[in-house]
């Protein structure tokens, strides 16, 4: 029997493809149910439009895209999975997470989830990862149950705050946090 799998996909669209890509490998190994936050359902934005993004996430997963806190809320009480992904995890939704901020379809399916003590893997992608968000990084790097898919400066010259992470890790990152280990190397 597969494990199950939460996939939530926040509004970092210029990670979509390669998150989408990802989300593929890990469809083969687990069931996947995707989670979309506001951004991610309704923003048509130049990297597509969000109707063929949930489509296409549909497609993969097999299931329905969850894309409110009423439809996730049974994540917890039913300890409905195994595992919580969030990817692309943006500076926002970061925030929200490490201080403990459940307003959102991603964010309160993390915190539904985290109930179980489970664990929650974080493929973050944001502009301010070495400056505002870095604090947030560092509160949920020493929190049980939080890994993160390595990650570094995807622009340093242009975007010089700029962390994503290398969502090609991603598999191997959920299959660790499974085991209750961390990736090494976080940092790229």
């Amino acid at each position: 029997m597969k494990q199950t799998v939460g996939f939530g996909l926040c509004g970092s669209f210029c990670t979509y493809r390669k998150t989408i890509d990802a989300l593929r490998a890990l469809a083969r190994d687990y069931e996947v149910i995707p989670v979309f936050s506001e951004a991610g359902y309704t923003i048509d934005s130049r990297f597509g439009a969000a109707a063929d993004f949930i489509a296409e996430v549909e497609e993969i997963c097999g299931a329905k895209a969850l894309h409110t806190i009423a439809e996730v809320e049974p994540f917890g009480p039913k300890k409905l999975l195994d595992l919580m992904i969030v990817a692309p995890c943006t500076g926002n939704t970061l925030g929200k997470i490490a201080n403990g901020i459940a307003d959102s379809p991603v964010t309160f399916a993390c915190k539904a989830h985290l109930r179980n003590g489970r664990p929650v893997v974080l493929a973050i992608s944001t502009n301010d990862g070495l400056s505002a968000s870095a604090e947030n990084i560092g509160k949920l790097l020493n929190r049980k149950h939080y890994y993160f898919v390595p990650f570094g400066q995807d622009s340093p010259q242009g975007k010089p705050y700029s962390l994503v992470a290398d969502m090609e890790q991603l598999s191997a990152t959920a299959a660790a946090a499974l085991r209750g280990e961390q990736v090494q190397p976080l940092l790229l």
